[in-house]
């Protein structure tokens, strides 16, 4: 075997993709120099997934935003050419809050502007990734930063959040960003929940942001008043469409106002990275995440890019700091082999403290196994 893709997702909270990919190329050329190594750090949709993009060699773009709480910060998103790539979680997302939940006035307005940012600077493609939302907006903060009037009974602008939503009782879209009218807006999502109900974005996804029960009552009837004015403005009805509750919401007004194309996240972002083509090149192909479960089956970047490698016939190994899965599991995914870093290392703490030189290690054994092959 003379080429090896890696192509690994990121360790969460200890390593990104491409610190993975470069402490496992260190391993494989110390055993194999001369053997050609494809580093491709993937993502599918959630945190991290701008890191895979700038990995890839997309340009950072850093620009002033509104995180979930309205406070503004310095934030990025990724751009090649004419396609930007922007990321909920970064601008938005609960992570960025440090523990400060507001369920009922979190907002996805930080989102709708770093889009703007991007088509005023010309972007004809945007690829938005949105998991790690912090809010249940139904995505009226998004079309705000986008130039949508939603207004109150009063004609003033609703506040932000699902409170805001409560109140709305107009949407006027005349006034939206002139670059959305010729923008292809793909959104990475891999949840199929509708925007209200039992199975929508309030009850299943709201505790997590901090609603508790009443304010779940309160946000789903929100969400279902906000549908209904939009349907009025629009023509359109989209609460039901399969992945209108992602993001609390963000897809729906997406689909509704923006027509944004909903798509699994692992294989939009694949495509957008060249993956299908690097993997032409590859005689072994190396995917993983921190935790191999059976999360990772549901649509997660390294069970997407093992079914890709077992479709072109390349042998796939997986690298993790855990697996969870069986035997039989990993076979039915496509994975040939997997090595962990609990197995390589003497302890638990060491598997967590120190995973770039156990990832070196593992990418020794790949590289002996590489000339064997």
């Amino acid at each position: 075997m003379g080429s090896v893709l890696l192509a690994p997702d990121k360790f969460k909270g200890t390593l990104s993709g491409a610190e993975v990919a470069a402490s496992l190329a260190e391993g494989i050329r110390s055993r194999r120099p001369e053997t050609e190594v494809i580093t491709l750090p993937v993502a599918d949709g959630g945190d991290g997934s701008l890191a895979a993009f700038e990995a890839a060699g997309f340009e950072r773009v850093t620009v002033v935003a509104r995180d979930a709480n309205g406070r503004t910060a310095p934030t990025w998103y990724a751009r090649r050419d004419a396609t930007a790539v922007v990321e909920l979680a970064q601008v938005a997302g609960l992570a960025g809050l440090g523990g400060a939940l507001a369920p009922l006035s979190a907002s996805s307005r930080g989102l709708g502007e770093l889009i703007a940012h991007a088509l005023d600077g010309g972007c004809t493609r945007i690829v938005v990734a949105i998991g790690g939302s912090a809010s249940t907006d139904g995505g009226a903060g998004l079309l705000q930063a986008l130039g949508a009037r939603v207004r109150d009974a009063s004609g003033a602008e609703v506040g932000p959040g699902g409170a805001g939503v409560a109140t709305v009782a107009s949407l006027d879209l005349t006034a939206l960003h002139p670059g959305l009218a010729t923008a292809q807006i793909e959104i990475a999502c891999d949840v199929d929940n509708p925007l209200t109900g039992a199975h929508g974005a309030a009850a299943v996804y709201g505790p997590q942001k901090g609603a508790d029960p009443a304010q779940v009552t309160q946000l789903d009837a929100a969400l279902g008043h906000w549908a209904d004015v939009v349907a009025a403005t629009t023509g359109h009805d989209h609460r039901d469409l399969p992945g209108a509750g992602a993001a609390g919401g963000v897809g729906f007004g997406a689909v509704a106002v923006l027509g944004a194309r909903l798509r699994p996240g692992a294989a939009l972002i694949l495509e957008q990275l060249g993956f299908a083509e690097a993997l032409t090149r590859a005689d072994l192909l190396v995917t993983g995440e921190g935790s191999l479960d059976r999360q990772t089956l549901r649509g997660k970047a390294p069970a997407a890019v093992a079914a890709a490698g077992r479709a072109a016939g390349v042998p796939v190994i997986a690298v993790a700091g855990r697996c969870l899965l069986t035997s039989r599991q990993l076979r039915a995914a496509g994975f040939e082999r997997v090595y962990t870093l609990l197995d390589e290392a003497a302890t638990r703490q060491e598997a967590f403290g120190n995973g770039a030189a156990l990832l070196e290690r593992i990418g020794a054994r790949l590289g002996e196994r590489l000339r064997d092959g």
